[in-house]
């Protein structure tokens, strides 16, 4: 599990649009990763929906957001289309980064318990360290808590 102040664990994953991602394509700048359990369920796309109508403001702050799920490139397809994000999409289909960030956890629902990604959210500064941690999030007001927190990130360093 990764905790603020840390190295952000890098990665290299494919994304919507047939394009692929690396943590290192971002060296100098920063880097908002969000992980969410699944495409086109209720809390998902609001989050993405939320994240999205703010791009433009983490975009002016010289600032990429990245939403990653276990789901595949295709599907990424169809929810970006379907609801018009404007953020990137990475999949994470063998859960390695998931696991490197400490969000590939058991989960329980029903009694059942199962494995799966628990909402979280990692703001890396242009240092590639982690500035800070949101774990089990709650999706209304979040995306707005990041940007907050990147303007802050931003102005303690000028």
């Amino acid at each position: 599990m990764v905790i603020e102040g840390e190295q952000a664990p890098g990665f290299e994953l494919h994304t919507d649009g047939g394009g692929a991602i690396r943590l290192a394509d971002f060296a100098g700048k920063a880097v908002v990763l969000y992980f969410y359990p699944k495409d086109d369920t209720s809390g998902c796309t609001k989050e993405a929906i939320a994240f999205s109508d703010l791009a433009d403001k983490f975009a002016a702050l010289g600032t990429a957001v990245v939403g990653i799920s276990p789901d595949p490139v295709t599907r990424h397809d169809k929810f970006k289309a379907r609801h018009g994000l404007k953020v990137v999409l990475a999949a994470d289909t063998e859960k390695m980064v998931a696991g490197d960030y400490g969000v590939w956890v058991e989960k329980s629902m029903y009694g059942r318990k199962y494995m799966g990604v628990e909402r979280s959210t990692f703001l890396i500064g242009g240092d590639g360290k982690i500035a800070q941690v949101w774990r089990k999030v709650k999706v209304p007001g979040h995306a707005e808590a990041v940007l907050d927190a990147l303007n802050q990130l931003i102005s303690s360093r000028n």
